[in-house]
């Protein structure tokens, strides 16, 4: 969709006239439904007097076709300015440009086309421009079927007319060389570098020819990247699908067919704990339903799963290109019905009500994500809510499938591949927890290698050994130590600090998005925000103050979470306006995060508890320890176990 369209000569007139901004954003409000905010309306002011003076030349026809604010089909991305034409041999082709009112970027090491600049009132890490424009060309030519087939030409760049050079290069900088071989960047006083790159592949005018066909290109996912997907799935050990999988990906694949064929909106929703291959499901069917022509996106609330997944099928393929296929839930409020064809919704007990930075857009995610999408696909299990805007349920789902009047189908999952392939330790688990009382209270049959150690270095130690093997170890906490700020990308500045042991780690850095598999990562402690979702060999678990055992049961304390943890935001407002049901949903929120953490690895879960009389708890409940030393020497079981009120009463240390 188009926001502004004309000739250069139409535009020019607007420009000079002084209505350019007030055009704009009354087609904006026209087409979006909404007016857009006044730093944007400078913005467009600003940058369209520098685009005037960049085809205020002869070189560049009159007719050319110009679009501002293009937004690209079933993604939230717009581009900013575009020129279409025709070259020397009459292709119809059309010149990207991405604006930038930046006067200053710095280099970000370590992170592929980053750069750090001010930018929306603070200091931030955001694509480079050139790999933004290249980016933006690349998905186009990946989901328009009129550019494919007309092959229409695309030629992205970067236009910063407020930046001036800098010694040693930033934005120009060698570092962003594949980038600005593909999008050139033209900065303040590079106007006649901008008119030739213009001209260079414009020759003549096309009376907006080339925006009609890429407006109303049909969007359909190009053959390349289908055959690249489908590839790069082969033979991969890691999304093989067997037992109720192969159930349900068939299912799902035989409603997405009659939806495509019908334009009946369907939705399927797919339970399942942790373990029984969710997201390896959602990305079988992601390449599937993309290699059979729908426009198909796997979709998440967190970043972590959706930047973990899309880098293991990657291969030979930037990362933009994959990128694309996967969605934030947040980004479905201002879709059109029906705008994809398949959305297959990963986590959906993590989606919100509101979406956006401030939790102020659109209704309710569940509803704008059925809306969107001819089939909806839900892979939820309810005991994985851990925030309090989490509002995925199988009935909140239905609600909605009701009122879209959607034909719907429930399934579950069963099999086990986490936990060395089996639901005992989870049903063990739940009930050592409180959480459900299971028939596994006893202990569990399995060989799953679960010990719980005295100190932190000791579980450091031990998954710090285990991901020599293949990097798939790793250390998690509950979120009850603040993230410091100003140490997020320095790994010697320790956010988690326990002093009796001189113990000290950092929370995950600044690459908190593919924390789970790059190398480096085990030096660093993962929260449930970057491992929720995702699956390793081994996990070493630290548990905090806010869960603890005392008088002969379980117990939370939302007290003891850390004062930067975003996911209990609003708890202490709900506890004035209602303490019971607060006192209900903290206590839900916190051991479903530890049931998270401690399902995460496959094979093993090493643990260690701030709480001395968990830890002892939980040894016994483990058989780990066969009995308990009391002052009076009595042997106890888990239903006697008895928490002291003062150390002066029991010792449960004594049998170290």
């Amino acid at each position: 969709m188009i926001v502004y369209e004309a000739t250069k000569q139409l535009f020019v007139e607007d420009v000079v006239q002084d209505r350019i901004e007030e055009n704009i954003d009354r087609k904006f409000y026209e087409k979006m439904g909404y007016h857009t905010s006044q730093s944007e309306r400078n913005a467009w002011n600003n940058s369209m007097q520098y685009m005037m003076k960049v085809l205020l030349d002869n070189n560049i026809p009159q007719n050319v076709g110009i679009a501002i604010e293009y937004k690209i089909p079933n993604t939230s991305k717009r581009v900013d300015f575009i020129i279409t034409g025709k070259d020397g041999k009459l292709n119809n082709t059309a010149i990207i440009v991405e604006l930038k009112q930046w006067t200053e970027a710095k280099i970000v090491n370590g992170k592929d086309g980053i750069v750090e600049t001010f930018t929306g009132h603070a200091v931030r890490e955001v694509p480079h421009p050139s790999y933004q424009a290249w980016s933006y060309a690349t998905t186009i030519e990946d989901y328009n079927e009129t550019v494919q087939n007309r092959q229409i030409t695309l030629h992205p760049c970067a236009y910063l007319h407020n930046y001036l050079t800098v010694t040693p290069s930033t934005i120009l900088s060698d570092d962003y060389k594949y980038y600005l071989e593909k999008a050139p960047a033209f900065i303040k006083g590079d106007v006649e570098k901008l008119r030739e790159f213009i001209a260079k592949y414009i020759k003549y005018g096309d009376e907006k020819e080339t925006l009609y066909m890429i407006d109303n290109g049909k969007i359909r996912p190009s053959k390349s990247l289908q055959d690249s997907l489908l590839n790069m799935l082969k033979g991969n050990q890691e999304f093989i699908m067997i037992d109720d999988q192969k159930l349900v990906y068939e299912t799902a694949i035989e409603m997405a067919r009659k939806s495509y064929n019908d334009g009946k909106k369907r939705v399927l929703v797919v339970k399942g704990g942790p373990g029984t291959g969710k997201s390896v499901l959602a990305v079988n069917l992601l390449v599937k339903l993309t290699s059979e022509n729908m426009m198909c996106s796997y979709v998440t609330k967190n970043a972590a799963p959706r930047s973990v997944y899309a880098a293991k099928l990657s291969g030979s393929l930037r990362k933009n290109r994959i990128n694309n296929l996967f969605m934030g839930s947040g980004l479905f409020t201002e879709s059109a019905p029906n705008e994809f064809d398949v959305l297959l919704v990963d986590e959906a007990h993590r989606l919100n009500a509101k979406s956006g930075m401030f939790q102020n857009k659109g209704e309710n995610q569940i509803k704008e994500i059925i809306n969107a999408s001819k089939l909806s696909v839900f892979f939820i299990d309810e005991s994985q809510r851990v925030t309090l805007k989490d509002i995925g349920t199988v009935e909140k789902i239905e609600k909605y499938i009701n009122q879209a009047g959607a034909e719907s189908e429930l399934m579950e999952l069963e099999s086990q591949f986490r936990c060395n392939g089996s639901d005992g330790y989870i049903a063990w688990l739940d009930d050592v927890l409180d959480i459900r009382k299971t028939a596994n209270n006893e202990g569990f049959d399995l060989d799953y290698d679960i010990e719980i150690f005295d100190s932190p270095n000791e579980v450091r130690d031990k998954i710090f050994k285990k991901n020599r093997i293949n990097n798939k170890a790793r250390l998690l906490a509950g979120y009850c130590w603040n993230w410091i700020k100003e140490g997020k990308n320095n790994s010697n500045i320790h956010d988690i600090v326990i002093p009796e042991y001189n113990f000290g780690m950092s929370w995950n850095l600044g690459n908190s998005q593919t924390w789970a598999i790059d190398s480096n990562s085990v030096n660093e402690i993962g929260c449930i925000h970057t491992c929720q979702g995702l699956e390793f060999d081994y996990v070493g678990v630290i548990i905090g103050r806010d869960l603890r055992y005392e008088n002969r049961k379980i117990v939370t304390d939302v007290t003891e979470r850390a004062k930067t943890d975003q996911s209990i935001k609003g708890i202490y407002k709900l506890y004035q306006q209602d303490f019971e049901k607060a006192e209900k949903i903290a206590d839900e929120i916190i051991k479903n995060t530890y049931r998270t953490l401690m399902t995460r690895g496959q094979k093993g879960c090493y643990i260690y508890c701030v709480d001395k009389n968990l830890a002892e708890y939980l040894k016994m409940r483990i058989n780990q320890y066969k009995e308990i030393s009391y002052p009076i020497e009595e042997k106890v079981s888990a239903d006697n176990l008895m928490v002291a009120e003062d150390n002066e009463s029991y010792n449960l240390n004594d049998n170290e």
